[in-house]
């Protein structure tokens, strides 16, 4: 998915093998930048994945001024349960990489020269969460499959609080699907710590809206056309949706206690 953050173009991408996510950032760090990073740093955590890769080769930071906001991200980071890495990757010789290691920030924050050495070092030290897979077909009955899958993955990791909230979810997530996409769907639903991750992959780019729901005509059913992410973005604790893999993927955070709204 590329954003474009109040003019400065921010862009996002996930590895759906390592659920992990890539932020790549372009352009000169001021005001207007920092604002549009913290949102999305926000946006990416808000998704739980298990390494937050950021490429900073290109921005534009001769003065290393945006240091304090790689530590807020790292607390950030390291507040959920489970923890999400950050890891940055800076020229060696750039102020900013001088400034990190000089306030001993390579403690606990991780930093390479190139995105092919952070991604090598990465791929064989992260421990991957508990997760299941299905892969559906565009027809009526694969929500109820959907459904199946998340409840039976709320019994097996005792996560049974979660349970109607997280099956609700991605029963709507599947029918939008089938309904929009109307290629084979492939669900994905994996444990984050006492939360759940669910993510829908299709075929089809075109990124969900939000839409006002259509006039409720008395005697129609409650799910007519426009409630369908609105009750996901009720029930889920965050959502979201990003281009990849020739399709889209939308995602739902379900966390215990009150939602808060998505993204």
């Amino acid at each position: 998915m590329s954003d474009t953050l109040n003019g400065s173009p921010v862009e996002i991408a996930g590895d759906a093998e390592t659920e992990s996510l890539e932020l790549a950032v372009h352009g000169r760090w001021d005001v207007a930048l920092a604002a549009g990073l913290r949102s999305a740093i926000h946006k990416c955590l808000s998704e739980h994945p298990t390494v937050l890769l950021v490429d900073l080769r290109d921005l534009g930071d001769p003065d290393g001024r945006s240091a304090p906001l790689w530590l807020a991200a790292h607390r950030a980071a390291d507040r959920l349960e489970p923890p999400v890495r950050l890891v940055l990757c800076v020229p060696p010789a750039a102020v900013l990489a001088t400034r990190l290691r000089r306030i001993g920030a390579l403690r606990y924050l991780s930093m390479f020269n190139s995105m092919a050495e952070a991604r090598t070092a990465l791929s064989g030290g992260l421990p991957l969460p508990d997760r299941v897979r299905l892969t559906l077909p565009p027809d009526p009955h694969s929500p109820a499959r959907a459904r199946e899958l998340v409840a039976r993955a709320c019994v097996d990791w005792h996560l049974a609080p979660l349970q109607h909230r997280a099956v609700t979810v991605a029963s709507e997530l599947v029918v939008n699907g089938v309904e929009h996409a109307a290629t084979h769907l492939g669900v994905m639903v994996s444990r984050r710590g006492k939360g759940l991750h669910l993510a829908v992959h299709d075929g089809d780019p075109r990124l969900p809206r939000l839409l006002s729901p259509s006039r409720h005509e008395p005697g129609t059913p409650l799910l007519a056309r426009g409630y369908g992410l609105r009750i996901v973005h009720v029930a889920a604790t965050a959502w979201g949706a990003r281009n990849g893999r020739g399709g889209k993927v939308v995602w739902a955070a379900i966390q215990d206690g009150v939602p808060r709204q998505g993204f």
